[in-house]
């Protein structure tokens, strides 16, 4: 394969990844102009249509999906075995690409980042907080983060945290206007601040236990949102209950701030877990990191 055609390729990818051809310019550092050109010569050369544009909007038609599924394992092998190459030396560099949930990004991998980059300079971190179900295969990720019950079985998957204390809180201010329920089932008369996973997996399902009943509830509300911050906000502005990490709350617990419910309930979420093809090729840079987790957990 010439060099100029192994290029279009890479620029096709680009632009079915971003879905902008805007996007996919700024990734690639050139011009929308010149990465249009690019996608109008390998289409010709190749005699079909990879692309269907919108005036909002740029999805694969069904031969460019083929050529995208063909064209992102090919790639990541290649990035795979470029990264490998670092072995030759002992110094670890390169990218490391990571989806995780925010709690887990702010709780567990940045702290142990702290501590590793200044000693690895070479080494560069890009980190996306996501609560949906992403594939780290199509993706083009390294490793994900998430709950272990949300972790693909046919991954390597090492667990990062112990499970998870829970609390739904409130503060006095919305309590003053809402008694406090007694069982989760009186919550459907509350207003319950959603954290949303994604558009098509909708809000997250609050669960309960209690002995052998357990329950879930689908509470609805004025406002969610896809940040725990956010949701932290709006419970302290008392603009409803938040089911959140206790470690993100306890100091508002402490001060008055808000007030727990239901703490007899609710289970502890299954700890975090850092994931990764089990097919991958490990960079010198990513087994660090690897290490680096696993003795955080020591």
């Amino acid at each position: 394969m010439k060099r100029e055609e192994m290029a279009d390729l890479t620029a096709f990818l680009a632009v079915a990844e971003e879905r902008s051809f805007t996007k996919a310019a700024a990734k690639l550092g050139i011009s929308q102009s010149a990465l249009s050109q690019i996608i109008r010569r390998l289409e010709e050369r190749l005699g079909m249509r990879l692309l269907t544009r919108t005036t909002r909007s740029v999805a694969p038609t069904d031969a460019g999906e083929l050529l995208l599924q063909t064209l992102s394992p090919a790639l990541e092998e290649l990035d795979a075995n470029i990264a490998a190459l670092s072995e030759l030396s002992n110094k670890p560099a390169g990218l490391i690409r990571i989806t995780s949930v925010e709690h887990a990004a702010q709780t567990i991998l940045w702290p142990v980042l702290r501590e590793l980059l200044p000693l690895y300079p070479e080494i560069k971190v890009d980190i996306t907080c996501d609560y949906g179900l992403t594939d780290i295969v199509a993706e083009r990720y390294d490793a994900g983060v998430r709950l272990g019950e949300d972790v693909d079985k046919d991954m390597i998957a090492t667990r990062i945290s112990p499970d998870i204390d829970i609390v739904i809180v409130g503060s006095p201010a919305y309590f003053s206007n809402y008694k406090k329920p007694k069982v989760p089932q009186e919550l459907t008369n509350h207003q319950c601040i959603n954290l949303k996973l994604s558009t098509s997996r909708g809000n997250y399902i609050w669960t309960f236990k209690k002995g052998n009943n357990q329950i879930r509830v689908r509470g609805d509300g004025t406002v969610s949102f896809n940040t725990l911050t956010m949701i932290l906000e709006a419970a302290l502005d008392g603009f409803g209950l938040a089911f959140l990490p206790k470690d993100q709350v306890q100091t508002y617990l402490d001060n008055g701030q808000l007030i727990s419910i239901l703490e007899d309930w609710i289970p502890k979420l299954p700890g975090y877990h850092l994931y990764y093809p089990s097919r991958r090729q490990l960079s010198p840079a990513f087994k660090l990191f690897v290490k680096a987790l696993r003795k955080r957990q020591e």
